[in-house]
């Protein structure tokens, strides 16, 4: 769940950044002139920076570029997102010839011999519809929806609080006990990103409601089955009935709502299904606690379980079954799914190529054995060394940052600093490689290998139940395209693929440098005192370690922060929801912040250079609003606005406008739109 586990960037992999010296080190004083690390080009001088940044760092970018047809969004991210793809790509081909990464490409190869997948039709589910078919009465029902769960409900993934499985799954220490692992339960069954695609009634809500019914039938008549429509409308009206028991995005965000339940307070508090078939099917019968994220749903859940017709939830396990196979199914099957999902839900004119989604599926199921290789050629030894020392160098910012706050008292600026001071930071990749020798890889078993890598992934995870966590256990693979920072763990994690180009160059200004990656260095650590890191302590303990009056204050700086962004509107109906990004926001600010005090650190006191009319803190702040370079089609912003805790970038780009040296550095007038007088500009950290 992304409450505990805060990433830079929206999506399933996205993210950023690459060292191969420090800035702000000796190494990075460069012993030739600096170049230029803006991009001069992209920019249209002619906005004025005062009254849209983001137009002034990115308006020539935006004029010029359209989106690919097979993409929802693009931006730098995506740029990065596309070279780290054919990267893998590479690796994935070299794999044939080496004996240790067959199943590497023997997944890669099954999922690309489209010919035997088209062969085969609709046969490899066949046996897992068959079962559900067979399903007799309520306990075998409860065997076979445990059966289904998996720990997928994707942290990583920002437009959701869900899994289509009835109930997440989630392995993680515990809130108060950080010393052993602990199972989640949260909410599931949604086939749509929201409880709101459900219940709105705005008319682009009702249009997609009718998009997903058409979907389901369509499914479900590809499967073979003559009655889909009929089958359909049970399944939608299920999952209205699932939404209405479901939390809302911000009661999800709530650390405080989790509840610990034992064995026996689980059957007693969510009464209807039954527990003790669900918990052995799903490998979870030994447990004796579990964290309840979403108590009210989950009970709520259980109740429909027990209300609802049977032959309602055998649909539903139906045709999610085929819908989360199609990916690994023949071409019709493929295609009914990007219809609705890309084209209907995201607005994305034209499906990527087969070559992409074999790639990205098979860093997906096979993550570490994939990642072992790709940090091995694209992650240079020193890279390791640079970040760790660059983020030092932003955590002392930050630690001064701390010490200069008037408003924060000495016991809790205490308990802060410790906090800093303990923070686990990986980079690049994980001290320990995952082991996949027990996992069988079929080189004409396309879907059977994503099945079998998921249900592998899953007992991995359950393996850790009531165990003490490891400290330097990574939640992504070195592969993907974000950064981390995770609150249970007060750790962070930035893998590979992030530390490259553009973030970083070593042959650019220093300037620049910090206001690209830099910020998102200090993004990261900032995560660890936004309103939900802050609630957690040095040892990833969910407790208060404020006194009331620092935390009304910092409550109040969160609410003022809130409001601000509650007035920007990407369009006429909708607004960003202030509270849904609050997170994101404090961690923006508090970043950019630190990562200014680094960058000016760094000058050692003297006055940097001008280079092709820029300041050294213009280009700081150019660089940073470039990093958040972006264009989205209406339809997947208007899911990020419903659903994401990220405010769309133009924002995030505009969080310039509270720190006293942009208003230096650029001197915008009192009546232009983002000029905040001294006294209403935020300040957190």
């Amino acid at each position: 769940m992304q409450t505990l586990l805060r990433i830079s960037r929206r999506g399933t992999a996205l993210g950023l950044w690459c060292l191969a010296i420090l800035c702000g080190s000796t190494a990075c004083r460069q012993s030739h002139s600096p170049v230029l690390g803006v991009d001069v080009a992209g920019m249209d001088r002619s906005s004025a920076p005062g009254d849209d940044f983001f137009a002034y760092t990115n308006g020539g970018w935006t004029k010029a570029t359209s989106i690919p047809a097979d993409k929802s969004w693009y931006g730098i991210w995506a740029v990065r997102e596309d070279e780290a793809r054919q990267e893998q790509l590479k690796l994935i081909q070299e794999s044939s010839s080496d004996p240790g990464a067959s199943r590497i490409a023997d997944y890669y190869a099954a999922f690309m011999d489209e010919n035997a997948i088209e062969a085969r039709g609709s046969e490899p589910i066949r046996p897992q519809l068959a079962a559900m078919a067979a399903i007799g009465d309520k306990r075998a029902l409860a065997a076979a929806i445990g059966s289904q769960l998996r720990t997928d409900v994707d942290p990583l993934n920002a437009t959701n609080f869900y899994t289509t499985n009835l109930f997440g799954i989630w392995i993680s220490q515990g809130l108060s006990n950080p010393s052993r692992m602990y199972p989640y339960l949260l909410q599931g069954g949604l086939g749509l990103p929201d409880r709101d695609y459900y219940l709105s009634q705005k008319p682009d809500m009702m249009r997609l409601r009718e998009g997903y019914r058409a979907h389901v039938e369509a499914m479900l008549r590809l499967a073979g089955f003559t009655d889909a429509p009929a089958r359909a409308a049970r399944v939608f009206a299920l999952e209205t009935e699932m939404a209405r028991v479901h939390a809302t995005r911000l009661e999800s965000e709530d650390v405080h709502r989790p509840v610990s339940w034992t064995r026996a307070e689980l059957l007693l508090n969510a009464p209807g299904i039954d527990w003790e078939e669900l918990l052995a099917a799903a490998g979870l019968d030994h447990a004796p606690v579990f964290m309840v994220w979403h108590p009210k749903a989950v009970a709520g859940l259980a109740a429909l379980l027990a209300k609802e017709p049977i032959d309602s939830w055998k649909d539903w396990l139906i045709f999610h079954t085929v819908d989360n196979a199609s990916p690994f199914l023949s071409r019709p099957f493929v295609e009914e799914r990007f219809r609705f999902y890309g084209k209907t839900l995201q607005g994305i004119p034209e499906q990527r190529s087969r070559e992409q989604r074999g790639v990205d599926f098979t860093s997906q199921d096979l993550g570490d054995l994939l990642g072992k290789l790709y940090a091995g050629r694209y992650f240079p030894p020193g890279s390791k060394t640079a970040l760790q020392a660059m983020v030092a160098s932003i955590v002392k910012a930050f630690d001064k940052r701390i010490d200069g706050l008037e408003w924060m008292s000495p016991e809790t600026k205490a308990k802060a600093k410790q906090k800093l001071l303990t923070l686990k930071v990986g980079v690049g990749y994980p001290d320990h490689w995952r082991d996949y020798s027990g996992l069988k890889i079929a080189k004409d078993d396309a879907l059977g290998n994503h099945l079998r890598s998921t249900l592998f992934e899953y007992h991995y995870q359950l393996a850790r139940l009531g165990h003490a966590p490891d400290p330097g256990e990574w939640c992504t693979t070195p592969q993907t395209v974000n950064s981390f920072n995770l609150p249970l763990q007060n750790a962070l994690n930035f893998p590979a693929a992030i530390i490259q180009r553009p973030w970083f160059d070593p042959n650019r200004d220093n300037a620049s440098n910090y206001g690209a990656i830099g910020t998102l260095i200090g993004h990261e650590i900032s995560h660890s005192f936004d309103n939900t890191g802050a609630e957690f302590d040095a040892q990833g303990r969910l407790t208060n370690w404020w006194t009331k009056a620092d935390h009304d204050h910092f409550a109040a700086a969160g609410e003022a922060l809130a409001k601000q962004y509650d007035g920007y509107r990407p369009f006429a109906d909708v607004a960003v929801d202030g509270h849904q990004t609050l997170s994101e926001n404090i961690a923006d600010l508090a970043g950019l912040l630190a990562s200014y005090d680094a960058y000016r650190s760094s000058l050692h006191g003297k006055a940097d250079s001008t280079i092709d009319g820029f300041t050294g803190d213009q280009r700081f702040f150019i660089s940073f609003g470039q990093s958040w370079r972006s264009k989205w089609r209406e339809a997947v912003l208007r899911i990020v606005l419903a659903t994401d805790g990220h405010a769309p970038d133009e924002y995030r780009a505009d969080t310039v406008r509270n720190l006293d040296p942009w208003y230096d550095a650029f001197h915008p007038a009192a009546a232009q739109k983002l000029y905040l007088s001294p006294e209403e500009r935020i300040r957190v950290w």
